[in-house]
């Protein structure tokens, strides 16, 4: 494994062969590697994991977040070779294998990560068949950054469809797919919400004649500055004061909407154990992240409130628009993987849903 600035592992081949290239970030979840690798706001992205035991429970199928792996490439100290648990269908080695995902293992996994933090996120290259590091150094430079690469079109659906309600149905939500994982909509499911998933480049127009009583703008891949086009719809959207809900890359998208701006993190916030403060209520909750980017403070309008921040960095972790039905957060509270505190969150989402209905 060969990074941008010359830094090279040598490990052991695990998963597909091969070779891959993206941006190079880590993860500090200790379980829920199905959930990450299925995660697509990780297009683009190779991901090392810091617990060093990965792979122990295996893989199933009904903990996939999306309909296929998005890494680009796997990085963990220790692969474990047995999957015991009573849900497991496949290691992870065979599920790597079949999707076509390249992995190493046996490498120091906290070097990797102090030098990340270090020097800041940066690309690489994984390869079990060109072992030359400086032709894989080369290789490594030529292939894309993260700055101004949209990534939403790459994983959104094509078509749109709709999600059930679990429970009568109370709301009709339509859900922008930036990279939406199944458990969001699972979320607002079981709270009495069937759920309409569009592209991410569908109009506001379109959203509009499906008589949505809210929209929610998932998380997705890629640098927010770069999706100029969905930024100018959904700007049409918040004028027509229909409640939003906005996380992840679409919290980054709502903050560019109210004026502000985005700017990459050095090494960004990925695992399930981030401390955030809801200034709203003054409760600290322990929350799941997977972003690069975020919102600067000092850009955005006075019309706009920052209700949490991150308490380790003290990021904007949580807008909401002063007159407008509209608010965001920078995190997953869908969590999956990752601890439920933050699950009030769809609940605020509903209260505000049934307060502009009636």
């Amino acid at each position: 494994m060969v990074l941008e600035d010359g830094r090279t592992f040598h490990g052991k081949s695990f998963g597909a062969d091969g070779e891959c290239f993206g941006e190079m970030v880590f993860n500090t979840s200790m379980s829920g590697y199905q959930e990450i690798l299925t995660d697509p706001s990780y297009a683009g992205q190779i991901v090392a994991m810091t617990y060093p035991l990965i792979g122990n429970y295996g893989v199933n199928e009904e903990d996939t977040e999306s309909r296929r792996p998005w890494v680009e490439g796997f990085v963990v100290r220790e692969a474990s070779r047995a999957a015991s648990n009573w849900r497991s269908t496949e290691t992870l080695d065979s599920y790597l294998k079949r999707h076509k995902i390249v992995g190493i293992e046996r490498i120091d996994t906290r070097a990797l990560v102090r030098h990340i933090r270090d020097k800041g996120a940066m690309r690489a290259a994984i390869s079990s068949i060109d072992l030359n590091e400086e032709s894989l150094l080369q290789k490594v430079l030529a292939s894309p950054e993260m700055n101004n690469r949209e990534l939403a079109s790459a994983v959104t659906i094509e078509k749109t469809f709709d999600y059930p309600a679990e429970t009568e149905q109370k709301f009709h939500v339509v859900a922008y797919d930036f990279g939406v994982k199944t458990n969001s909509l699972r979320e607002f499911a079981k709270m009495g919400c069937k759920i309409t998933v569009v592209p991410a480049e569908t109009s506001a127009q379109e959203v509009l004649n499906l008589q949505p009583d809210g929209i929610f703008l998932s998380n997705g891949p890629g640098d927010p500055a770069a999706m100029k086009t969905v930024v100018a719809e959904i700007k049409k959207l918040i004028e027509k004061d229909v409640p939003m809900f906005g996380i992840c890359l679409g919290h980054q998208i709502l903050g560019q909407v109210f004026g502000g701006e985005t700017y990459k993190m050095k090494f960004g916030h990925r695992g399930g154990n981030q401390p955030i403060m809801d200034l709203t209520t003054g409760k600290v909750e322990i929350a799941a992240h997977n972003h690069g980017f975020a919102v600067e403070a000092s850009s955005l309008p006075e019309t706009v409130e920052i209700t949490h921040v991150n308490l380790n960095d003290q990021t904007v972790a949580g807008l909401r628009h002063k007159t407008l039905p509209v608010f965001s957060v920078q995190y997953h509270p869908e969590s999956a993987p990752g601890p439920h505190d933050s699950e009030y969150l769809f609940r605020r989402f509903i209260e505000l849903m049934d307060k502009e209905k009636n």
